[in-house]
């Protein structure tokens, strides 16, 4: 196993990450409010160092959800806006990349190495790729009947310009062997109260695909702390759970690596809908992997009242696993007839791509709803199906105004 750094020769930026994270104490807080009610109550608001205020679901491990409007500001997210994730309270508080190793090893590579984000940045050649990072639990606090973990409403999303390297030329480096079968990857992220290390894994042939990444640089600066700093797995098309912070070690193995945050955790039911009726019990599961449709209005919000008679513009986003958007379709009657909204820019199959449409209401209830499809022609459901981990929500969402 990788020796943990010790870390020194700190920058301003990180020393103030020390600072405000170590201990997590309410002290390094900056506490702005309430917003985003839910039939358990509301949440609070909190800046956390390098981030806006953002919604708090817990504090330790820090669990922070972009408030919804944010997604309207633009098809990408800025960082100070991005969602937080962690499974592990033991977070690395502030980190000296010039001394950040990751060691490539396994009992299927002939030459294991070390390396340094100089070697990194200037030994490969950099790719930059526009993708979404979705928690698998992203709308979990929307399920009916209610599951466990955490609450999420639809923010545990973002879209991102990551600049780093193809994860296959590091890897060819260290020479794997014809028996390797998966790769294993970890971060400086520990576990203090059970659960084990976060490692997570990825088939061979997904991880030499030239698509996954290690990236030291989100949308043009330095990854933030809390998002992984100072470099960070990119799985496009793949849920967050896959996208290790802080990536410290990579093995090669000649196995299906079974720790715990691959099972049991992060499975859905192995059927086609990756769904079952509430109160059931899957017959058979298999890891979370790809992101469904998922399309969202972000212009108008749900309950909004607005001038009767008068023009409505109204934008949002869609993304998929991958296949790439190729269509949404609007309806203002709760799906009783639909019409074609027109897409805006493609910023690459693995990003938001944001679409609008206009119309103008008359006087009275309107239940707005958008539907996208991807270029292989899969959509979403229009009632939301169900799953016991709350993962992989992607119903057609309503968002209901009135027109005085």
């Amino acid at each position: 196993m990788l020796e943990r750094p010790t870390h020194s020769r700190l920058s301003r930026r990180q020393l103030l990450a020390a600072t405000s994270l170590a201990g997590l104490a309410p002290g390094g807080w900056a506490q702005t409010g309430f917003a985003h009610p839910f039939a358990n109550g509301e949440r609070r608001l909190v800046a956390y160092p390098e981030k806006r205020p953002l919604i708090v679901l817990t504090s330790r491990p820090p669990q922070l959800e972009t408030p919804f409007e944010v997604f309207n500001e633009g098809v990408i997210t800025p960082n100070d806006a991005f969602f937080v994730r962690y499974h592990n309270a033991g977070i690395p508080t502030a980190i000296d990349a010039d001394r950040h190793q990751i060691k490539i090893s396994g009992n299927a590579v002939a030459k294991p190495f070390v390396l340094t984000m100089a070697e990194l940045k200037t030994q490969f050649k950099p790719v930059e790729i526009t993708a979404v990072n979705q928690c698998s639990g992203n709308g979990r606090g929307l399920f009916n009947p209610r599951v466990t973990g955490g609450q999420l409403a639809n923010g545990a999303m973002g879209n991102a310009r990551w600049l780093g390297v193809p994860l296959k030329d590091v890897l060819a480096r260290a020479e794997p062997k014809n028996t390797a079968r998966q790769v294993s990857f970890n971060g400086l992220d520990e576990a203090l109260f059970g659960g084990g290390d976060f490692v997570k894994s990825l088939d061979m042939g997904h991880a030499m695909d030239g698509e996954v990444m290690l990236a030291w640089q989100m949308n043009g600066a330095d990854i933030p702390l809390l998002n992984g700093y100072p470099v960070k797995l990119i799985v496009p098309g793949y849920y967050g759970t896959y996208w290790v912070k802080h990536l410290s070690e990579i093995e090669v193995i000649d196995s299906i690596y079974e720790g715990f945050w691959m099972k049991p955790a992060y499975r859905v039911p192995d059927n086609d809908c990756a769904c079952i009726e509430p109160g059931t019990s899957p017959a058979a599961t298999r890891p979370i992997g790809r992101f469904n449709v998922r399309s969202f209005i972000t212009s108008v919000a749900d309950g909004a009242r607005v001038p009767a008679g008068a023009p409505l513009a109204v934008k949002g986003i869609a993304f998929d696993g991958g296949q790439g958007i190729r269509e949404v379709a609007w309806s203002a009657d709760g799906g009783q007839s639909w019409r074609a909204a027109t897409l805006g820019a493609d910023l690459g199959r693995y990003s938001f791509r944001e679409f609008r449409f206009g119309f103008t209401p008359a006087a009275g209830a309107h239940d707005l709803r958008v539907r996208a499809w991807n270029r292989s022609g899969q959509s979403q459901p229009m009632e939301a199906l169900w799953q016991p981990a709350g993962y992989m929500r992607n119903v057609v969402e309503s968002v209901k105004i009135t027109a005085a």
